[in-house]
């Protein structure tokens, strides 16, 4: 086949005989740059294959030949075409016929006028194809009769032949879609007429998207046909090539098979690592590598260290085979506390933070001192101290000691609530020394949950779960995992969310091993900036954040006061500038922080000497004070001036 340009190659081409491979013999590029295509990066340099899949039709650009201009019609355009048998007209009906006589051709034939005809029977419409099928007699009048298809109407009409027009002649046969007169080759570059159109005359120019395949190119390219490069039909010679297409971790995952299948990297992600582990170190271009399968479980675990000062984060597989054992959980707010209460599972606690009744605004609330005994009943709502509803977590107190409290009637237990802001801090009370597997862990008790590594996975000599004193197991992943090993590295097995870690790779033909051993569970170390990426999936996004403390009068008080107080400040600063009147000035301002903190100091010895606390004296003399706070404020702040 010689060359022909894509254009002439695509409009004379058979949709039945796809695929073709092409062998691009006049290339579009500059110095080996890429152009971009339709969306698509695509260099057609000289020589290259491609292989044409599929060609659809975009637009066809309608052109008058006398103007040059163009329209654009829609591949679903409903008008009709007619073509012209050439470029000549003819003034009168009679011109016509005796045209058609001289010619030696036989009606009918086809013909249309650029003016509208008026007939009593039928108003004709300028450039509307008609039929003359003969020449005769119409009350008394020489006429030619017509016909006039207008959809399932056939109408016959008696034109005198005195008719004026000008008249053009149709090629023989009906009117045409816009696709039949694409597919027909012998209408190509032929004039046309059309009614729909603006033009009496106009020529059809078509145009295509090719879509091909390329070598090592992962991804369909598309191609548009007006392209100015020359092609060759190499299909017959070329049954041998084969064109490498490169695939995706998530394609062959979503393709499923089949494996064990040898392939070879092509590409790498570009971005930050996701995991610490040494194979991460092997995944680059050109390495081989061995893909058995989908890993099982398909569930992980996302586990934090505890006890350390910077801590690490790891992803645990559901088969991890090392025993773990509960740990006393810690809980910052009472929403914690509800989101692990479990039915049927009894929650005691220990709360670590004394709090006083005037600092929960909700009536009956009693207060509540480090080391108190707490067991979680559930949720409820109560009163505020200004008529809003506040969500409350219910409790009983326990007793100091524990093997009474099983003995305790209900009905004999404490009653206190706490609002679910409140932010005491708690530490889970347990007694629970059995081993469990990661699965009964997920099973048995809702996540977060803290736990230690009693027994190492068999399967990691090296298990670094075992090295921390505390875990606390995050959250559970569904996620499907690859399970991978490496040419160079024939022991080394792991697995690759292709979902976090997308590999480029082509299939390589080689006859892949069989893994020697079983498969065995990983555990693989993040990096910080992945496992802040894994917090914000939605399956952690769902979790709704804790309730935000209401504003406090007390605060606004406070704001108040203050601020009246730096009033009076500022109207008496000319005071200031008399030394002898400094004590008393200094004495107005400074009893008031005097006061907090004697009530402060009282309320402690109250509650953990069992002594009364004692009231603050407003009219208190500074030298009566133990402390001298006003006496060391006063002479520095003279000092100062």
């Amino acid at each position: 086949m010689e060359p022909v340009s894509l254009q002439d190659f695509v409009c004379t081409l058979d949709p039945a005989s796809l695929p073709r491979v092409l062998r691009i013999r006049s290339g579009v590029y500059f110095q080996s740059s890429i152009y971009e295509i339709s969306g698509s990066e695509c260099c057609l340099s000289t020589g290259d294959l491609i292989k044409v899949t599929q060609v659809r039709l975009q637009k066809v650009v309608c052109k008058n030949p006398g103007t040059g201009q163009t329209i654009d019609l829609d591949p679903n355009f409903k008008g009709l075409f007619s073509p012209l048998t050439g470029p000549q007209s003819y003034g009168t009906l009679e011109k016509l016929v005796s045209a058609i006589t001289q010619s030696s051709k036989q009606l009918p034939i086809w013909f249309m006028s650029t003016h509208r005809i008026d007939t009593k029977a039928k108003v004709v419409p300028q450039e509307q194809p008609l039929m003359l099928e003969a020449v005769e007699m119409h009350l008394g009048t020489s006429s030619a009769r017509c016909v006039l298809g207008t959809g399932t109407q056939v109408v016959v009409l008696h034109l005198p032949l005195s008719t004026k027009g000008p008249f053009w002649e149709l090629e023989t046969g009906a009117p045409r879609t816009l696709l039949q007169v694409l597919r027909d080759l012998a209408l190509r570059d032929c004039l046309l007429t059309c009614p729909a159109c603006p033009w009496r005359s106009l020529i059809l120019r078509p145009q295509y998207e090719i879509q091909a395949i390329m070598h090592m190119r992962r991804t369909i390219v598309n191609i548009p046909s007006t392209l100015e490069v020359d092609v060759e039909d190499v299909t017959a010679s070329s049954e041998h090539i084969h064109f490498i297409q490169p695939l995706l971790l998530s394609e062959v995952l979503a393709r499923g098979g089949p494996f064990p299948m040898t392939t070879e990297i092509v590409e790498v992600p570009e971005g930050p690592p996701i995991f610490l582990s040494r194979w991460m170190g092997f995944l680059q271009k050109g390495q081989k590598l061995c893909i058995y399968g989908l890993a099982s479980p398909a569930w992980r675990v996302l586990v934090s260290t505890k006890g350390r000062k910077v801590p690490k984060y790891f992803m645990v597989s559901g088969a991890y085979q090392g025993k773990l054992r509960r740990r006393p959980r810690e809980f910052s707010t009472a929403y914690d506390l509800l989101g692990a209460l479990q039915p049927g599972r009894p929650l005691r606690v220990v709360a670590m933070k004394d709090c006083e009744d005037d600092e929960v605004e909700i009536p009956g609330f009693s207060s509540l001192a480090m080391g108190d005994r707490l067991e979680v009943v559930g949720s409820g709502q109560a009163h505020g101290a200004h008529g809003r509803d506040i969500d409350i977590l219910v409790c009983h107190r326990l007793s100091d000691q524990a093997g009474e409290e099983e003995c305790e009637e209900a009905e004999d237990q404490e009653q206190i609530v706490l609002p679910l802001y409140f932010s005491g801090g708690f530490v889970e009370e347990m007694s629970d020394g059995r081993r469990y597997s990661l699965e009964d862990l997920i099973v048995q008790f809702s996540l977060p949950c803290e736990v230690k590594v009693v027994t190492k996975d068999t399967s990691h000599p090296a298990d670094p779960l075992s090295f921390f004193p505390g875990l606390r197991l995050e959250e559970k992943i569904m996620e499907p995992f690859l399970v991978v090993s490496l040419d160079s590295e024939p022991g080394m097995y792991f697995e690759i969310p292709p979902r976090w870690l997308d590999l480029t790779v082509v299939e390589v033909e080689k006859q892949p091993g069989q893994p020697a051993g079983s498969l065995r569970a990983t555990v693989e170390e993040l990096t910080d900036a992945f496992y802040y990426h894994l917090r914000k999936l939605p399956a952690f996004e769902s979790q709704s954040p804790p309730p935000r403390p209401p504003k406090r009068q007390g605060l606004s008080g406070q704001k108040k006061q203050s601020s009246q107080e730096i009033c009076i400040k500022s109207s008496e600063v000319p005071e200031l500038q008399q030394p002898p009147l400094l004590p008393k000035l200094k004495m107005k301002t400074l009893p008031a922080v005097t006061e907090d903190r004697s009530n402060i100091y009282g309320k402690i010895s109250a509650k953990k000497k069992g002594l009364q606390p004692t009231k603050p004296n407003n009219t208190m003399n500074p030298d009566d004070d133990e402390h001298d706070y006003e006496e060391v404020v006063a002479e520095h702040f003279r000092k100062t001036l």
